[in-house]
C-alpha cells in the first residue's frame, strides 16, 4: 500500500537527516512492537485458540488494522501527533497478534531466515530509493497497478485455491514492494527536503513514512515466506 503523498522531486534542496533518522526510527518500533506481539501471541495456547479458533475474531482483527492503516494514511492532517503515533502503534501491535499464525504454518528457522533476506533486500531498495540521481516518479503508475493487479488475484485465489496463482501473486507482490520500497523512500526524502511548518506536522509525517515503509516490509516478508517458507 502506498501511503505518502507525491511530491515533485528538489534535488537543490537540503533533505534534514534528522527527519529521515525520525521515520526509520518509527518504522522499526513498529517492526519491533509487531515481532514482540507475534511472539507472545504464538507462545499462548489460549491467545491462539481464542483468535484462530474462531472467525469472528480473526476477521475483527482484520478489519481493525485495515481501519487503523485508512485512519493514518486518510486522515492524517486531521489528527493530532500523538493520536497518530499511538494509531500506528496500535496498529503494529494488532498486525503482529495476526501474523501469530505464520508461526502454525512455517518453521521457526524458516521464519528467520526469510526475515534476513527481507530485511537485505529492503535494506538495499531504500539506499538505492535514498540515493540515486534518478527521478523514481514515473515507477508510481506501474506499481500501483501491479499491486491491484496482486490484490485482485489473492483476492480470486480464496475461492480457487489454486497453488499456481498464489505463487504467480508472490512473485509479482515481491516484485512490487521491492520496487516500491525505492519509490516510498525517494518520496520521503523529498517530503524531508520540503520542509515543515512546526513539530506536530514533522511528527505526523515521520509516523506517515514510517507506516508506508513498514508496510513495504511485512509484504516483502510475506510474499518470500510464502514462496521460500518450509512448512510445518
Amino acid at each position: 500500500m502506498n501511503t505518502t503523498a507525491s511530491y515533485p522531486v528538489d534535488r537543490t534542496a537540503a533533505v534534514p537527516v534528522e527527519f529521515v533518522r525520525s521515520v526509520y526510527a518509527w518504522m522499526f518500533v513498529g517492526l519491533a512492537l509487531t515481532s514482540v506481539a507475534a511472539l507472545y501471541t504464538a507462545g499462548s495456547p489460549a491467545l491462539l485458540k481464542a483468535i484462530f479458533g474462531n472467525k469472528l475474531v480473526f476477521y475483527a482483527l482484520i478489519f481493525g488494522e485495515l481501519g487503523l492503516v485508512i485512519a493514518i494514511s486518510g486522515a492524517i492532517n486531521r489528527l493530532s501527533a500523538g493520536t497518530a503515533t499511538g494509531l500506528f502503534l496500535l496498529y503494529s501491535a494488532l498486525n503482529g497478534v495476526t501474523l501469530a499464525s505464520i508461526f502454525l504454518v512455517y518453521t521457526s528457522g524458516s521464519i528467520a531466515s526469510t526475515f534476513f533476506v527481507s530485511s537485505a533486500t529492503f535494506g538495499a531498495m531504500s539506499v538505492y530509493g535514498y540515493l540515486t540521481k534518478k527521478d523514481l516518479t514515473s515507477w508510481g503508475s506501474f506499481l500501483f497497478m501491479g499491486l491491484i493487479g496482486v490484490v485482485i488475484a489473492s483476492l480470486v485465489n480464496v475461492f480457487l485455491h489454486s497453488p499456481m496463482v498464489a505463487w504467480v501473486a508472490s512473485v509479482c507482490g515481491v516484485i512490487v514492494f521491492v520496487g516500491l520500497t525505492a519509490y516510498d523512500t525517494q518520496k520521503i526524502k523529498v517530503l524531508g527536503a520540503a520542509g515543515f511548518g512546526d513539530e506536530s506536522a514533522r511528527r505526523k509525517a515521520s509516523i506517515l513514512g514510517a507506516l508506508t515503509l513498514y508496510l513495504d516490509f511485512i509484504n516483502i516478508f510475506l510474499m518470500l515466506l510464502n514462496l521460500f517458507g518450509r512448512r510445518r
